[in-house]
């Protein structure tokens, strides 16, 4: 498969995923999370689907289209890793994190900690959804919508 065919593939389980959850996520009270703001797509579709929701995005630097980023308030610069620690137990009731290089050794070093943060930041029964697998005790694999490959993006619920 081509890397584009796979990026598209990547993209579409994404927003499939996301939109298979919108009435799940609504039952569960708290801010949604999103961990790499990049260029904003996600965020903006987030931001889409749950109006009136407070949605915090993280990343290095901000490099989004100015129609979607957050407000200062709700944009976090720096390390996600070190930044989302002031995060743990704020409740959020959505994280997702699309954070991952395609570069297994780096992706290794971030799943050294992703999964703790992701836990950490949700409430009970939150759902998270990465493009990187979570493997923790607190967060139990949920089965994906119709037409989504395993192992292509990931949907888990914190215990």
């Amino acid at each position: 498969m081509s890397r584009l065919d796979s990026f598209i593939r990547r993209l579409t389980a994404q927003r499939d995923i996301l939109n298979s959850i919108i009435d799940l996520v609504g039952e569960i009270e708290g801010p949604v999370l999103e961990l790499g703001l990049g260029n904003g797509r996600t965020y903006d579709h987030l931001r889409e689907n749950f109006p009136g929701r407070r949605i915090v995005a993280f990343d290095w630097e901000v490099r989004s289209y100015s129609a979607s980023t957050p407000e200062a308030q709700d944009m976090v610069t720096g390390n996600i890793r070190e930044s989302g620690q002031a995060f743990v137990g704020i409740g959020a009731a959505l994280a997702h994190a699309d954070i991952g290089t395609g570069h297994d050794e780096i992706d290794a070093v971030t799943l050294t900690w992703l999964p703790q943060l992701m836990a950490g930041v949700l409430a009970h029964n939150g759902i998270a959804v990465s493009g990187l697998p979570l493997e923790y005790p607190e967060l139990v694999a949920l089965p994906l919508p119709d037409g989504i490959k395993e192992g292509r993006y990931f949907l888990y619920r914190r215990t």
